[in-house]
């Protein structure tokens, strides 16, 4: 039920609220559409999400988890933490090549991470704007 590719990620993304096909595409880029619909298909025959069609032109519809979806928080919290104590999340390279920590990052939330704060020699520095790759005009056949 959990072990797919990209399940969990999209747990992730659905835990901060309901979000429409075209919000998970982005978040999740390089997910193909074909895929996220298929692995969307999946979790809502699992009762992990719920879809909700509002209709109209164009069609909209969101996704947002079940209470049996937010059972796996938990889950998602404990294999934070054991990256971190492993780690093998390298947040300085990622914010040095993108611009930005990721959403889910504890260094841009400003919580205590698992690493001792005296061997931390960075110095904190105002964060800039996250760096949003540029909109793509194309249509998405879901």
């Amino acid at each position: 039920m959990i072990g797919d590719k990209w399940t969990m990620l999209v747990v992730r993304d659905l835990f901060a609220g309901p979000k429409r096909t075209t919000e998970l595409l982005e978040d999740l880029h390089p997910i193909s559409s074909r895929t996220l619909m298929g692995r969307l298909r999946e979790m809502e025959q699992d009762e992990l999400i719920l879809r909700n069609n509002y209709g109209g032109l164009p069609r909209r519809v969101e996704y947002e988890l079940t209470e049996r979806g937010r059972r796996l928080i938990p889950l998602l919290d404990a294999l934070m933490k054991a990256g971190q104590a492993l780690e093998c999340n390298e947040c300085e390279d990622r914010k040095e090549s993108t611009g930005y920590y990721c959403d889910f990052c504890p260094l841009r939330r400003g919580e205590k991470t698992f690493v001792p704060e005296a061997s931390l020699s960075v110095e904190p520095k105002p964060e800039p704007p996250p760096i949003r790759r540029p909109k793509d005009d194309s249509i998405v056949l879901l």
